[in-house]
């Protein structure tokens, strides 16, 4: 579309005018806020979530919102989920048949939420008269590895998403899935759509991918925990990092990986209201104002496993985490404590559902190691506190030890990193830490 014939076109449009400063955002409907493009015309990737494509009605208003950016002039891309309640829906049923169903033909079920909303969506474009088609992992050339239920990708042969933008259309891609070199359909994990999208933004070196999804942006924790919690306008990509690694639900952790690995803008949006989201830069704020933490993230889907009685000799912790590690089981945080002469006491954490695989690996190593025995606790959580302030301000750890003593939390684990501290505590208590470290920072008075 040249700029003559997109001047044209917004000229013909019912348009209200939104000032933001020094730039000027042009919206076809005053109750959606159309992201700050600073182009006339840009490749976009855009990313819906389950709860955005929900229902048939949701997803004609996505096809509504991505054929007024495609009227704009802007070549698009979209990247959609199962329908919200799908993905489980279909493993329910695969447990009605088989206890532990098989990886590779639960991979070959749940590939087909998605399929069904590109479809769907590709229908509703077509309605509005805009060009649409709808592309699975195999189709687009998204490779994987061969790892079923949370594969990771390997490349991405785009010409065929090339092919169908040169010619004016909008590929709609299924998310959450690949394919290995076997031609297996392979799955990315919970939440691996938006993996997906911003992986694909990399490689069409898209201007921004756009992440939909039921919540306006990033918070300084669970608005749902903290009352007080406030969006943040903006988060660097090493923050959202530890973030999304530390239990945030916002982002998977691989998107913002891919995200900042090639330095692909991204955002985060309400499917449902207006606003300028959360945007995720290598950018750093260095306002005198800017908060030291940035937020405190937490996560439930945690196990604790100790092997009681470990000879401490060298070597140790690779003959226990070796085989965990070959299980495909990933490990998190760490700690080894000494039970007196050449005796130690091996203690790591895995997810929740990880826990009894965990267990059942350790079984032989205990009996080689001639150590006491495995012990298990799945009633935990991890609470951290997040920020590129702490490389350059000092006593964020006493402020955090000291705001959990106050309430009586008690610390069983500690891990660090240069922009982040985590701690392993009690669940029950995990509500209670979160409320004082958000209190304890600042974090309440953080102004949008």
């Amino acid at each position: 579309m040249t700029d003559v014939t997109l001047h044209d076109t917004l000229c013909a449009l019912t348009l209200t005018l939104v000032l933001t400063g020094p730039r000027m955002v042009l919206n076809t409907r005053p109750l959606i806020t159309t992201p700050l493009i600073p182009y006339p015309m840009a490749l976009i990737v855009q990313k819906y979530g389950g709860t955005s494509v929900g229902s048939v009605e949701r997803i004609g208003a996505v096809a509504d919102r991505v054929a007024r950016f495609k009227s704009e002039g802007h070549d698009m891309v979209v990247v959609v989920s199962a329908m919200s309640g799908e993905t489980n829906r279909l493993m329910g049923l695969a447990k009605e048949i088989q206890k532990n169903p098989a990886p590779r033909e639960l991979d070959a079920l749940l590939s087909t939420g998605e399929k069904v909303t590109t479809a769907l969506l590709s229908m509703a474009l077509g309605e509005r008269a805009v060009r649409a088609k709808s592309f699975s992992a195999n189709q687009v050339g998204i490779l994987t590895d061969s790892a079923h239920n949370k594969a990771r990708i390997q490349d991405i042969r785009a010409e065929a998403l090339q092919a169908e933008l040169e010619v004016g259309g909008v590929p709609v891609v299924a998310g959450f899935q690949g394919v290995d070199v076997q031609g297996n359909v392979t799955t990315l994990g919970r939440g691996g759509s938006d993996t997906t999208a911003v992986a694909l933004a990399a490689a069409l070196k898209a201007d921004e991918c756009q992440i939909y999804t039921d919540v306006d942006g990033v918070y300084t924790t669970d608005p749902r925990m903290v009352d007080g919690a406030k969006r943040l306008d903006q988060i660097t990509f090493e923050e959202m990092l530890e973030m999304s690694s530390m239990g945030s639900k916002v982002l998977q952790i691989r998107s913002v990986e891919f995200a900042g690995k090639y330095k692909v803008p991204l955002r985060v949006l309400s499917s449902f209201e207006g606003g300028p989201g959360t945007l995720i830069t290598t950018e750093e704020d260095t306002s005198m104002e800017a908060p030291v933490i940035a937020g405190i993230a937490f996560n439930r889907d945690e196990a604790k496993l100790t092997v009681v009685g470990v000879p401490d000799n060298p070597g140790i912790a690779y003959r226990i985490l070796g085989p965990v590690g070959e299980a495909n089981i990933e490990v998190d945080v760490i700690l080894q404590n000494s039970r007196g002469e050449n005796s130690t006491d091996f203690t790591f954490t895995v997810a929740r559902g990880d826990m009894e695989a965990a267990a059942e690996v350790l079984t032989p190593v205990v009996t080689e190691l001639g150590a006491g025995e495995v012990l298990t606790d799945d009633h935990i959580a991890k609470v951290s506190v997040v920020g590129v302030g702490m490389r350059s301000h000092s006593g964020v750890a006493a402020t955090m030890f000291k705001a959990l003593a106050d309430v009586g939390v008690n610390i069983q684990m500690i891990s660090t990193s240069e922009i982040k501290i985590s701690v392993i505590i009690e669940e029950k208590f995990l509500e209670l830490a979160v409320r004082s470290l958000h209190s304890a920072f600042g974090l309440d008075t953080v102004e949008d």
